[in-house]
C-alpha cells in the first residue's frame, strides 16, 4: 500500500516564494527546499552580513526540522550554495554550532549568484521518522 507525501508548513520559517513545499515527508526521509535567508515574516535580508545571513537560513533549516518532528540530529545529508568561496570558513564555524557534533554529509557549493542577491542557500534531507 502505498503512503502519501506528507508536506511540511510551518510559520516559524521562511514561505515559500514559489510554487513548492518548504519540506516533504515520505518513506522515512525528510526532503528539505532550498532555505534562502528570508525571515520568516516573508521580509528580505540581502543587506545583511554572510553570517547573518547564513544564521537566518540554518534558523529556518531548523524550524522546518522542528516542524517535521526533527531536530538537527536527523540531519543525514545538506547541500550548501555561497556566492564566494571565501565565506566558506565562516559558514563552517557557524554551521558547526548548530550542529555540534553532528556530521552529516555535506557539500558546500560556491556559485556565482543566488536569487535576490543572497550569499547562501540550503537544502537537506533528514530522517523523517
Amino acid at each position: 500500500m502505498a503512503v502519501d507525501p506528507e508536506f511540511i508548513q510551518t510559520a516559524t520559517a521562511a514561505p515559500p516564494g514559489g510554487h513548492y513545499s518548504q519540506a516533504v515527508a515520505y518513506q522515512g526521509l525528510l526532503y528539505v527546499s532550498g532555505q534562502l535567508p528570508v525571515r520568516p515574516d516573508g521580509s528580505h535580508s540581502m543587506a545583511a552580513s554572510f553570517a547573518d545571513q547564513a544564521c537566518i537560513a540554518l534558523d529556518n533549516l531548523c524550524a522546518i526540522l522542528t516542524a517535521a518532528g526533527r531536530g538537527p540530529q536527523d540531519l543525514l545529508k545538506v547541500t550548501v550554495y555561497v556566492v564566494g568561496v571565501e565565506h566558506w570558513p565562516t559558514f563552517d564555524r557557524l554551521y558547526a554550532g548548530y550542529l555540534g557534533d553532528h556530521r552529516p554529509a555535506r557539500a558546500v557549493v560556491p556559485v556565482p549568484h543566488l536569487h535576490h542577491g543572497y550569499l547562501v542557500e540550503i537544502e537537506a534531507l533528514a530522517r523523517a521518522c
